[in-house]
Parts: structure tokens; C-alpha cells; sequence
């Protein structure tokens, strides 16, 4: 174990640097909804905690797609940076503010006005519905500045700044809570708004967000140098589209994972509303342990696209696992917190002891897939890196909707096993996933290695 750790020291620390500051920016992204879960399960009860349910499954879908297409900034700024382009990243800042503008317009359109349609015929209860429809608007037009907000993030954690988007998103947060709470219970006067309270809080949290960063990375001294071609002009089609031949597939394989799960809520709303909304505290907290794997596998695809620039092969694998057994530790610890804490943790969503008791045994599950979860979606971030985009997609896409979701159909619908066979079904996903990203990181970074060897030894 100590030459172990001694072989991976150096990238620990390297990978660290870069993904605490993003874990906590992009758990900023879940704490939005998990935050919004809490304040309506304590004041407003247990069919308007279904509602919010109901829409953060829609919705989430439209926020995977637009994060997804967002990130395919991330690798070329860092691929670009280890060349020591660094006109090329302001070109690239430019063409991906517009292609997420636009994205962000289209999936508000798409969310607010077709969805709920679709929504509407899948036998869910007319009182959630109705509770559902403004919140969901609201969320889907906060995807407009949400998306403005990251492509700067994505801009400046690209080069390795990740320590501002950080402390913005943390701030954030603490304005959406204070927000979401007074315009919830209607405090100072303000008429009690219930669910549409926090989607209002939501909307006025990302535009202040949008802005500060925004701001920051135009006015820092760590950009100028960067920024020199960021011009309007500089949109063209061949960058917008290197952008989306990594960002589109990106996002594919989150909308695939997500929809599963999107899809899973859908079936356990056919249940009861206290089966949805004791799977929306489960997959709350199982979503804040994903977005915090997700920030270091972030950091991953930062350092593998640096060393893929580089033809830096040998550091790019040290890198890639040592960032496996990051994520595997933290997930380890995670498992542990749901395990012990599954009784306790439903508490800070609801009083009501009928959904405290389904979602202390889904959290039970959620403790046994953190480990898959965490790997596969690392192994993700570390192809994202090294530009392989299309393949990882296709496992996706076969994990999720060819095997996870159906067993869970099967187990949880026509066995009727409920809602905990729903998730059986997920879990199974998760390892299929976890298993097939590494036999292809392990097969695409093994062949680079040894080319570079023979390379070297031909020199």
C-alpha cells in the first residue's frame, strides 16, 4: 500500500488542488433542488414535496443536456492550454457563450411548454399536477442565466481557476435558502407563494450568478492574456463545432443516466404520491454525493485533456486512476453515511413518517451503488478528457435504458416488488456502466501509452 501510494502521490495532490473547489460548485447545482426539497417538505407538505418531485425529475433532464453541451469547453480550453494556445481559448469563450445561450432558450421553451403536456397523460395525481406547472416553469427559465453562468465556469476551471466558481455557487446557495424560505412560509409581509416561492428564489439566485461570474472573468488579471480574441467575430462554424462534436455527446450521456432515473420517478408516481416523494428524498441526497463525484471526475477531464495536449500518455493513466481511487474513497465514505444515517437523513426533507420509512430503505440501496456511481461517472470525465466522446455514449445509453431501467420496470411494476425494485433496476445500470467506461479507458490510455513508448525508444 505505501509504494501504491507512493507511485500516486503527486496526482492526488494535483487532482485534489483542482476538484475540491469543483465539487463544491457543482454540488451547488443540487443543492438548488435539495434546498427547494427541504423548504417545501417542512412548510408545505407532503403533496406539494411530490410536486417538487415531479418537476426536479422533468426538469433535471433539461438541466443534464444543457451541463452536458456546457462542457464541451472544458477539455479543448485544457487541451489548448497545454499547448500554450492561448488565443484559441478566447475563440473557443466565444463560440460556446453563444451555442449555451441558445441552448438554454430552447430547453426553456422545451420544458415549459411540452413536457407537462406529456406529463399530463401518465396517470399522476391531478393535486401534484396542478401544484407542479408554475414551479417547472420558473426552473426551466432560470436554465437561461444557469447556462451563461457556466460556460464562464467552465471557461476558467478549463485553465484551472475553479476556486471563484466555487465561492460564487456557495453564495448562491445561501441566497436561494434565505430567498426560498420567506418567499415560501411569506415572511415581511410577502403573500406565502408555496411551491412557485422557490422557483422564483431559483430564477433570482442564477442571474445574480450569471453575472458575478460573468464579471470575474472579464475583469481578472488571469484571463487578459486569454480574453485577447474573445470577439464576436471570432463565431465560426468549425469551432462551434468541435464544441459540440464533445458537448452534444456529453450530454447525451447524462440525459440517458438522468432519464433513467427521470423515468424511475415517473413509474414510482404511479405508486402513490408517498412513494414519489420518498423517492425524491432519497435520490436528493444520492444526487448531491453524484454531483460531488462528478466535480472530481471535472478535475479529471481537466488534467487528462492537459496531458492528451501534452502527449503526456505515461501521466495521463497516474492521473486518471489516481482519480478512481479518490472517488472510490469518498464514495466508500458516502455508502457509510447512508447506511447509518438512512432513518435520520429523510428527517431533514419531512416529518412524515410513511415517507421516512420508504426512503430509509432506498438509501440503503443508494449506500450500495455509490461506489458504481462514483467510477463510472469519473471514467466519464477522464474520456471526456481525452476526446472520446462517441463510444462512452453508447454504454450509456445500453446501461441505463436497455439494461437499468427495464429490470427495474420488471422488478418493480410486474413483480411488484414497488419502489425498492425500481431501484434494483437502476443499481444494476450503475454497475454495467461503472464496468464498461473503465474496460475502455483501460483499453484506449494502454495503447496511447505504448505508442508513446515505441516512440521514444525509435527517438
Amino acid at each position: 500500500m505505501k509504494s501504491l501510494y507512493q507511485k500516486y502521490k503527486p496526482y492526488y495532490g494535483q487532482s485534489l488542488i483542482l476538484a475540491v473547489p469543483v465539487v463544491f460548485s457543482q454540488v451547488g447545482h443540487t443543492l438548488v433542488q435539495t434546498a427547494d426539497s427541504i423548504i417545501i417538505g417542512h412548510f408545505a407538505g407532503t403533496i406539494s414535496l411530490a410536486a417538487v418531485s415531479l418537476v426536479n425529475s422533468i426538469f433535471v433532464i433539461g438541466l443534464v443536456i444543457g451541463l452536458g453541451v456546457s462542457y464541451g469547453i472544458t477539455p479543448l480550453i485544457a487541451q489548448s492550454n497545454g499547448r500554450n494556445d492561448h488565443n484559441e481559448c478566447g475563440r473557443l469563450l466565444s463560440n460556446s457563450l453563444l451555442i449555451n445561450s441558445i441552448t438554454g432558450v430552447v430547453l426553456f421553451l422545451f420544458i415549459s411548454f411540452g413536457t407537462m403536456q406529456i406529463i399530463g397523460h401518465l396517470d399522476q395525481s391531478p393535486e401534484v399536477m396542478r401544484q407542479a406547472r408554475p414551479y417547472l416553469f420558473l426552473m426551466g427559465i432560470s436554465l437561461i442565466p444557469l447556462l451563461v453562468f457556466n460556460t464562464f465556469k467552465q471557461f476558467a476551471e478549463g485553465l484551472g481557476f475553479t476556486k471563484q466558481a466555487m465561492v460564487i455557487s456557495i453564495a448562491g446557495n445561501v441566497i436561494n435558502v434565505l430567498l426560498g424560505i420567506t418567499f415560501v412560509k411569506g415572511l415581511f409581509g410577502i403573500k406565502p407563494m408555496g411551491v412557485s416561492g422557490v422557483g422564483y428564489s431559483t430564477l433570482i439566485d442564477r442571474c445574480s450568478m450569471a453575472v458575478v461570474m460573468g464579471v470575474y472573468v472579464f475583469r481578472s488579471k488571469n484571463f487578459r492574456s486569454y480574453l485577447k480574441h474573445f470577439a464576436m467575430k471570432n463565431i465560426d462554424r468549425l469551432r462551434c463545432a468541435s464544441i459540440l462534436k464533445i458537448g452534444t455527446p456529453v450530454a447525451l450521456q447524462y440525459v440517458f443516466e438522468i432519464s433513467a432515473f427521470s423515468g424511475a420517478a415517473i413509474l414510482i408516481g404511479t405508486i402513490s404520491p408517498v412513494a414519489q416523494a420518498a423517492h425524491q428524498v432519497a435520490i436528493n441526497l444520492a444526487g448531491l454525493t453524484y454531483m460531488a463525484a462528478s466535480g472530481i471526475a471535472a478535475a479529471a477531464a481537466i488534467k487528462s485533456g492537459n496531458f492528451f495536449g501534452a502527449k503526456q500518455h505515461r501521466d495521463l493513466r497516474l492521473s486518471a486512476i489516481s482519480n478512481y481511487h479518490i472517488v472510490i474513497i469518498f464514495m466508500s465514505m458516502t455508502a457509510l453515511l447512508f447506511t447509518f444515517g438512512n432513518h435520520l437523513l429523510p428527517w431533514m426533507y419531512t416529518t412524515d413518517n410513511a415517507v421516512i420509512t420508504i426512503a430509509a430503505q432506498l438509501l440503503i440501496i443508494a449506500a450500495f451503488f455509490q461506489l458504481f456511481d462514483g467510477t463510472q461517472v469519473v471514467g466519464l470525465g477522464i474520456l471526456r478528457g481525452m476526446g472520446d466522446v462517441n463510444v462512452p455514449t453508447i454504454i450509456t445509453l445500453i446501461a441505463y435504458w436497455v439494461v437499468g431501467l427495464p429490470v427495474g420496470y420488471l422488478l418493480g411494476i410486474q413483480i411488484k416488488m414497488g419502489v425498492t425494485g425500481v431501484w434494483y433496476g437502476l443499481v444494476l445500470g450503475l454497475l454495467t456502466s461503472s464496468l464498461l467506461l473503465f474496460i475502455r479507458f483501460q483499453s484506449i490510455s494502454r495503447k496511447q501509452q505504448v505508442k508513446q513508448d515505441i516512440i521514444i525508444a525509435q527517438d
